[in-house]
C-alpha cells in the first residue's frame, strides 16, 4: 500500500492527524505530485489552451513596440522592452493560481467534506495540483518562447546564471504570495458559496499594478509608490525585471518585499482557514 492509498483509506477514520515523520511526508509529497502530474497530462490540450491564454504580456510587447518614442521615455530601450515583457510572460505562466474556482466547486459538490475527514489538509492537495500543472505547462511555455525567438532573433538572450537562479527563486516566491492570497479568498467559501466573485475584485488591480500591462517605470511616481505598496508588483514585475537583467533593480529590496508579503499572508490564510473549517464542521458540513 502506498502513501496515497493510505491517505484515501483513512478518510473513513476522522480524528487527529497522524504524527508523520519527515520520510513519510516526503513520500506523501512525491506520491501527491506524481498523481496530480499523471492527472494533468491527461488534459494536455487544456494545458495548451491555458498557456496560450497567458500571452497578454506578448500582446503588450507588440503594442508598446509600436509606440515611439515611448520606450526611451520610460528609460527602456527596445531590447530592454523585449526582455521585460518576455520575462513577464514567463513569470505569469508559473504564478497563475486557480485555487478559488476549484475550491468553490469542491465545496458546492460536497467533495470538500470528504477531504476534510482525511489526515491531509486539502490545501496541500491544491498546492500539489498547481505544481503538477506547472510541470505539465513547462514544455508548452518553452515552445512559445522558442517561437518568439525564431520570429525575432534579436530578442534572444540568456540571463547570467546568478540572475537566472535568483529569477527562479523570485518566481517561486511570487507564486507563494499569489497562492496564499487566493487561499485566503478561497476560505471565504465557508461563509459564501461564491467566493470567486470576490476573487474577481483583485483582477483589475493585479492587471494594472503588477506591471503586466506596462512596466512600472512608465507610471507616474505617485502611482508607482501606490503599486509598490501592494503585493502585485512583487508577484510579476520584480521577477520579470530580475530575469530581464534590469541594472536599476534593487534585488535585496525586492526579495525583502516578497518575504514581507509572505509573512503577512501566511498567518492570515491560516487564520481564515481555521475559522472557516470550525464553522463548516460546526454546521455539519
Amino acid at each position: 500500500m502506498n502513501a496515497w492509498d493510505a491517505a484515501e483509506q483513512s478518510a473513513a477514520r476522522p480524528g487527529p492527524r497522524p504524527p508523520w515523520g519527515w520520510r513519510q511526508r516526503l513520500r506523501l509529497a512525491r506520491v501527491l505530485l506524481a498523481t496530480y502530474y499523471a492527472e494533468m497530462t491527461e488534459y494536455r490540450a487544456e494545458i495548451l489552451l491555458w498557456a496560450l491564454s497567458g500571452v497578454l504580456p506578448l500582446l503588450m510587447l507588440a503594442v508598446w513596440s509600436q509606440l515611439e518614442p515611448a520606450p526611451g521615455a520610460m528609460g527602456l530601450s527596445r531590447q530592454d522592452l523585449d526582455r521585460y515583457f518576455l520575462s513577464a510572460f514567463l513569470t505569469r505562466q508559473f504564478t497563475v493560481v486557480w485555487l478559488v474556482y476549484q475550491f468553490e466547486e469542491d465545496a458546492l459538490h460536497g467533495r470538500l467534506s470528504l477531504q476534510l475527514l482525511q489526515p491531509l489538509a486539502p490545501l496541500w492537495r491544491y498546492l500539489a495540483a498547481h505544481l503538477a500543472e506547472q510541470a505539465t505547462r513547462l514544455p508548452v511555455v518553452l515552445a512559445i518562447l522558442a517561437s518568439v525567438f525564431l520570429l525575432q532573433p534579436g530578442s534572444l538572450w540568456l540571463p547570467p546564471l546568478p540572475r537566472l537562479l535568483a529569477g527562479v527563486l523570485a518566481i517561486a516566491l511570487a507564486f507563494t504570495i499569489n497562492f496564499l492570497l487566493h487561499a485566503s479568498i478561497a476560505s471565504l467559501c465557508f461563509w459564501s458559496e461564491r467566493a470567486s466573485a470576490l476573487e474577481r475584485l483583485i483582477l483589475l488591480p493585479h492587471l494594472f499594478l503588477s506591471g503586466l500591462l506596462a512596466p512600472l517605470s512608465s507610471f507616474p511616481p505617485g502611482l508607482r509608490a501606490v503599486a509598490e505598496a501592494t503585493p502585485f508588483p512583487w508577484m510579476l514585475a520584480f521577477p520579470a525585471r530580475l530575469l530581464a537583467v534590469d541594472a536599476s533593480l534593487d534585488v535585496g529590496q525586492g526579495f525583502a518585499e516578497q518575504a514581507l508579503w509572505i509573512a503577512l499572508l501566511l498567518p492570515l490564510a491560516l487564520l481564515i482557514w481555521r475559522a472557516g473549517v470550525g464553522r463548516y464542521t460546526a454546521m455539519g458540513g
